[in-house]
């Protein structure tokens, strides 16, 4: 699943490069023509471009939204959810140190 939804941002990111490059080329042809001036065309196209890295971003966003509401309904467990290996550790610890103290005759520190 990871797998296809990287491929799925990558291709949304190969289009927004595309797209710029594609606008440049475009910006470069209309000075040539002189249909419009080169400082014109530097203006619109840093404009053109930086929309495409807004809807870019606004993409960005919504795929992470929607992905994270899909693994909500999944019951997908997230890293803040799990249990991590030190702490697993320090349980176990903890639940041998009260053996050792009950099998020594102490009373279980639960039981007061």
């Amino acid at each position: 699943m990871t797998d296809l939804f990287e491929k799925s941002i990558n291709l949304g990111l190969g289009l927004f490069l595309y797209s710029r490059e594609k606008v440049e080329e475009i910006v470069e042809g209309l000075v040539s023509k002189g249909e419009v001036s080169q400082k014109d065309a530097r203006r619109v196209a840093a404009e053109l471009i930086q929309k495409g890295r807004e809807q870019r971003e606004e993409m960005e966003k919504l795929v992470r939204d929607e992905l994270t509401k899909a693994l909500d309904r999944g019951g997908v467990a997230r890293k803040a959810d799990l249990v991590t290996r030190d702490e697993i550790r320090e349980i176990v610890r903890e639940e041998i140190r009260q053996a050792l103290r009950e099998k020594e005759g102490g009373k279980p520190e639960d039981a007061e």
